[in-house]
């Protein structure tokens, strides 16, 4: 199954950059390039793509209020991409529901494997970002838009889980930790998100750490 894409950055050997590594790629097809939000919108309207791949500061409109129209309008996952990891950029795309958020450089197998995870339906940070993103919670105490419901909904393995997402590790990673199938997983983080009311993976790294379940620098 191909993943199809527009890449939308304002700097056009960039985003010439991104589209070529991607293109490349036998599972993927970039169905459009964008210089600035409104046209990232657009775009999207026309070619309905899996994912945008999206910079954060563009003229007209920014890549922020780009991705609360097409997450709001599409079904079309949002991955963002920047040079600027300050927390509120996190929050904001965060809360307009981009799916990722990446630093503009990060390697070309990352960048791969990131498109391929919100793809298919999954959330991914950057190791850094989650790492600024903690920190800013333990410190200011600043609360995301999450359930407060308590970790003893969860059965024991499920807050197994909610641990091994709090330290970032992917599906089949669970899976060998936990020694059980990926599908498995799939089903143990399914249960998480929708007893703790969570939107996504994202949000349940912020809520094992808010709970104590994990502690910082605890990876």
């Amino acid at each position: 199954m191909t993943i199809n894409l527009v890449v939308a950055d304002d700097q056009e050997l960039v985003r010439s950059g991104f589209a070529m590594i991607l293109d490349s790629q036998p599972d993927m097809s970039v169905v459009a390039e964008a210089g600035d939000g409104a046209e990232a919108i657009e775009a999207v309207r026309r070619h309905r793509p899996d994912v945008l791949l999206l910079d954060i500061r563009m003229p007209r409109m920014d890549g922020i209020e780009a991705a609360r129209v097409v997450c709001g309008e599409t079904g079309t996952k949002v991955l963002m991409l920047t040079t600027f990891d300050q927390d509120d950029y996190v929050y904001d795309a965060l809360h307009a529901g981009a799916s990722g958020f990446l630093l503009k450089d990060v390697r070309r197998d990352d960048l791969v494997h990131a498109v391929r995870v919100v793809a298919a339906g999954d959330s991914l940070l950057a190791p850094a970002v989650t790492r600024r993103l903690i920190d800013d919670m333990v410190r200011s105490r600043r609360r995301p838009a999450v359930s407060p419901v308590g970790l003893d909904v969860l059965t024991e393995r499920e807050r197994e889980t909610l641990l091994l997402l709090g330290r970032g590790l992917s599906n089949a990673e669970i899976a060998a930790e936990l020694v059980v199938s990926e599908h498995t997983v799939k089903t143990h983080v399914s249960n998480v998100l929708t007893k703790l009311g969570l939107r996504d993976r994202v949000q349940a790294v912020v809520v094992a750490y808010e709970s104590g379940l994990l502690q910082p620098g605890n990876r």
